[in-house]
Order: structure tokens, then C-alpha cells, then sequence
């Protein structure tokens, strides 16, 4: 398994941050009651949260912070869960086990492994899914080990960036998902991993620190994902928004480092292709089907 991926869908254009048009547009469709089909279910990761709400606050030792909106609204076991264990302290001192460029951050396991952990009820438990949290860049989910109702204390928080259009065409042609207009321009421009829409529990969204999780991802690891050197959280505490400006996404000099390691790494796909390096290669949507299997417990 190699340690280090990058999507080669994403493209140049991914975002210092979502264009205002369609911003509004996701707040519009927040108001908006479907009729009980995905296609007419509003993306809501970007509901801004109000004054005085309870934000997790995630203090990564040399590296920064991470706040978290949950929302506890529309999946309220799943938050109680993991914002019972941020005033607990539980995640005080866990590692980011396992860290995959372009892609994720996972980390909430006292073991450091990712062989431990489990809900506050004890043993495992089921977060459940709202199909109006998605995995966009920036999302908060719980691995588990072959469905949400084996939820436990590991999460992750999504990293990649932009997918092309022909491979979410791709994903519904093979049955693994099925993508409103609204989440297609959503992981075309922000980007995400919107192949494990529907089997995990999203349940929060980074409002501030994406930076900070997307240099995670970035560093240097081993066979397994974990990183050489220990990427330590801190702690992990819960404290009101005092209403200052959000930071949803990526910084200009965030995306320009990412997009050198794309380049390169569209530069040895290439390679690859014209027969210059003896290596199988494989098509976006294999790539992304091998990478389900590495959020799982």
C-alpha cells in the first residue's frame, strides 16, 4: 500500500473559498423541505453556526486549531457522543493515528492504533447518516468497521480537494452514489470524498483550521498511514462561538503547496501511462475504492 496518494482529479481552479453565489445558493436551499428524495435534500455542512453555540475545539500541538460545528439537530446521538468526549478530555493527548494526503486525518483512538476506542454509552454504537451531511472537504465523520451502527470514538476529518465530474459520473455507474446538482458543484469546486457519502457518520464540519488539517495529511508517513513523527492533539475542548469570522476553507498558500504535489504527482502518473515506470496504473475511481478500506477499524 503506498503511503502517500494524492487525487489526480483534482484541478487547478480548487478554491481559496467558495464563491459567493454559491454560498448563497447553499444557504437558500437550507430553507427548502425536500419530499423525502435525496435529489431534493439541501447540502447543510455549510450552516453557519450562531453566536454562543458549542464549538469542539481541537488544540493540535505544533500546528494550530481546529473548530467543529456539530450538528446535533439533525443527528443528536452521534454529537452527544463525540462532545461528551471533548469536555470528558478523553481525546486529550490521542495521536492522529493515521493521516493520507488528499484525503483524510483519523485520530480518537486511545490505543493510538486505530484498534481501540469505543462511544460513551461503552462498546459500539449507531451515529446513523442525514443525507443533507455530506463529505466535503472539511467534514467530520466516525470510521467504523463495516457500518454506522459500529461507530465508536475514532474520527476523521476530509481533506481532499476537487473531484472531476467524469469521476462522480463514474461513481454512480458502478452504484456508489447517486449526486444532486447541488453536491456535484460542491465536490467539483471544494472537493471531498464523495464515495463514502451514505456508509459514515458525518456529523460536523470544520468552520475554522481546515489549513491545519490539510498540513496534517500532508506530513510524512509509513507503510500504515501513521506518521513518523507524532502529530498530538493537545486537547480537545468545547467552548462557544464568539461570532468572529469563520475560515471554511483552504488559504491561497495551503492550495498552491497542494497543487505542487499534484503536479507532481500528475507528472509520474504520466510517466506511468508512456510506459517510462513499471507500474500498474490505476484509474481515479480505483484508486478512491482502495481508500475506503482505510478508515475502517
Amino acid at each position: 500500500m503506498c503511503n502517500r496518494r494524492t487525487n489526480p482529479d483534482n484541478r487547478g481552479e480548487s478554491m481559496k473559498r467558495i464563491p459567493a453565489l454559491l454560498l448563497s445558493s447553499v444557504l437558500l436551499l437550507e430553507g427548502l423541505t425536500g419530499c423525502g428524495s435525496q435529489q431534493e435534500t439541501a447540502v447543510k455542512n455549510f450552516t453557519a453556526p450562531e453566536q454562543g453555540e458549542e464549538l469542539v475545539v481541537i488544540h493540535v500541538k505544533d500546528y494550530g486549531t481546529i473548530k467543529i460545528k456539530v450538528f446535533s439537530d439533525l443527528l443528536p446521538k452521534a454529537c452527544e457522543n463525540f462532545v461528551t468526549y471533548a469536555k470528558d478530555g478523553y481525546y486529550d493527548g490521542l495521536p492522529f493515528h493515521r493521516v493520507i494526503e488528499n484525503f483524510m486525518i483519523q485520530g480518537g483512538d486511545p490505543k493510538g492504533d486505530g484498534t481501540g476506542g469505543e462511544s460513551i454509552w461503552g462498546g459500539k454504537f449507531d451515529g446513523g447518516v442525514d443525507d443533507s451531511l455530506i463529505h466535503v472537504r472539511g467534514a467530520v465523520a466516525y470510521a467504523n468497521s463495516g457500518g454506522t451502527d459500529t461507530d465508536g470514538s475514532q474520527f476523521y476529518i476530509v481533506t481532499g480537494g476537487a473531484v472531476s465530474m467524469d469521476t462522480l459520473k463514474q461513481y454512480e455507474e458502478h452504484g456508489d452514489g447517486s449526486y444532486t446538482k447541488e453536491q456535484k458543484e460542491l465536490y467539483t469546486t471544494i472537493g471531498g470524498a464523495p464515495w463514502l457519502d451514505g456508509k459514515y457518520t458525518v456529523f460536523g464540519q470544520v468552520v475554522d483550521g481546515l489549513d491545519v488539517a490539510i498540513t496534517i495529511s500532508e506530513q510524512e508517513t509509513d507503510s500504515n498511514n501513521k506518521p513518523y513523527t507524532s502529530i498530538i492533539m493537545d486537547s480537545v475542548t468545547v467552548e462557544p462561538y464568539d461570532g468572529s469570522e469563520l475560515h471554511w476553507y483552504a488559504s491561497s498558500a495551503t492550495e498552491h503547496r497542494r497543487l505542487r504535489t499534484m503536479q507532481r504527482s500528475t507528472f509520474r502518473h504520466l510517466q506511468v501511462a508512456c510506459g517510462c515506470k513499471k507500474e500498474r496504473v490505476r484509474k481515479p475511481y480505483q484508486m478512491q475504492k482502495e481508500r475506503i478500506k482505510w478508515i475502517n477499524l
